[in-house]
């Protein structure tokens, strides 16, 4: 069996941005006074940093059988055909061929995604699209669990 794990995270254009929330929060209280100007620089800037952590971090597994995306775990056994999404295909089914009924977890910094099918004749949903670095190693990691 191959084993599969992957974190997601926000690219560093967006931690400068957290940095500027926090100078925006400063010159917000700048009329305060020094240490309310502190106060919004370090208060604008860790709950920026925090949110963007929430947000940018996404543990992408194969193990035990399932595919765990954040805090959903799906059996290998209710997935069928994985397909790697290159960027065309992937910004295709995030935009014009989505499905709503579809799970997602995409990641608009992530180029390229996998597709999974939904074989379970019991949930209405048809695919499950990951954003992933590595579309083509998260695919080998499913056939290798469905194969075993």
């Amino acid at each position: 069996m191959q084993p599969y794990e992957e974190r997601l995270t926000a690219p560093r254009s967006w931690w400068l941005v957290s940095v500027l929330v926090g100078l925006a929060g400063a010159l917000t209280m700048l009329p305060f006074g020094t240490l309310p100007l502190l106060g919004g620089l370090v208060g604008g800037t860790a709950l920026a940093a925090v949110l963007t952590s929430a947000y940018g971090s996404v543990r992408i597994r194969v193990v035990a059988g399932s595919l765990v995306v954040g805090d959903a775990r799906i059996p290998v056994t209710a997935l069928g055909e994985a397909e790697p999404l290159d960027e065309a295909e992937a910004r295709a089914w995030r935009f014009h061929k989505a499905d709503p009924r579809a799970f997602m977890v995409l990641r608009s910094y992530i180029p390229t995604a996998l597709r999974v099918e939904v074989t379970d004749p019991d949930d209405p949903t048809p695919y499950v699209y990951v954003s992933t670095r590595d579309p083509q190693a998260l695919a080998a990691a499913l056939d290798a669990v469905r194969a075993a």
